[in-house]
């Protein structure tokens, strides 16, 4: 057992749950996070981007975790009740067009698009977005949509087409999702909701794909590392959920902003000034 490999794969488990959820981009940390701990030539850069994908999953679980109750009552009246039917229908609509241009796309995206140098750019792009929108929100005096059971499935197709965005590494799916939702009328409560939810077939269905796509490069030995990675995904994106529910209650996504802007200029600095090599 290579103990240096697992504590690694503690560090990015940790730093996928605690990104996830935010507007910051989780897969643009993990490939920062993956660079500075030199992740890839413990497992092989193919074998690290699959673990990437799959630890998503972890964080996935925390969701299902925290909404367990209204997940099952949707389930439960699928066959009977309009209201789970619109939600599910409105998750579906949400989640199909990441389905195509992800397969579409997806190759072409991760073989020239996932380097510091673009997570950078598009964590300082993101960042003046955010800014923007939340300025527009704030001027609003109310929102279309105030709860996630109001939405049309019109709104779902169109937060949908915005997740695709987040193909791009450094845009994030969950700000993408939610700051898109907030353009679009939704309170933020109602575009972070949506946002969880949608996160769910999205996430696991990339997890299952890479890993079915993949399945030659793993065996059985690769459990334990991608087990540790799958445990401390669960566990911080669990904590984390439940900390931004309460804190979209009565705080704006300002600092999230300004997190981004100034964490891609200094990958942008230190990268020019070569006080980080930055693997590509």
């Amino acid at each position: 057992m290579d103990t240096l490999l697992f504590f690694k794969a503690t560090l990015m488990g940790i730093v996928e749950g605690l990104t996830e959820f935010l507007p910051i981009s989780s897969t643009g940390h993990l490939i920062l996070a993956g660079s500075l701990l030199d992740f890839e030539n413990g497992v092989g850069a193919d074998k690290a981007k699959v673990f990437d994908i799959a630890i998503q999953s972890g964080a996935i679980f925390a969701i299902v975790l925290v909404y367990w109750q209204r997940l099952r009552e949707t389930i439960a009246g699928l066959t009977s009740e309009p209201r789970a039917q619109r939600f599910s229908l409105n998750v579906i609509v949400g989640f199909l067009p990441a389905v195509v241009l992800g397969l579409l796309f997806g190759k072409t995206i991760k073989a020239h698009l996932f380097t510091p140098v673009v997570v950078a750019s598009t964590f300082i792009i993101g960042g003046f977005i955010i800014l923007w929108a939340e300025r527009r929100a704030k001027d609003a005096q109310t929102y279309r949509v105030e709860n996630v059971d109001d939405m049309s499935m019109l709104d779902a197709l169109k937060v949908g087409f915005i997740q695709c965005l987040a193909l791009v590494p450094g845009t994030s799916r969950s700000g993408a999702t939610i700051i898109g939702g907030m353009l679009l009328g939704l309170s933020r409560k109602a575009a972070t909701e949506f946002s969880f939810f949608l996160a769910i077939p999205t996430l696991i269905g990339a997890g299952v794909y890479s890993l079915y796509k993949e399945r030659a490069l793993l065996s059985m030995a690769d459990l334990p590392l991608f087990g540790v990675g799958l445990l401390f995904s669960f566990l911080s994106a669990w904590i984390c959920v439940r900390w931004l529910l309460r804190y979209v209650a009565s705080h704006n996504f300002v600092p999230f902003a300004w997190y981004r802007i100034a964490f891609g200029i200094f990958i942008l600095v230190s990268a020019y000034a070569h006080w980080i090599t930055w693997a590509e």
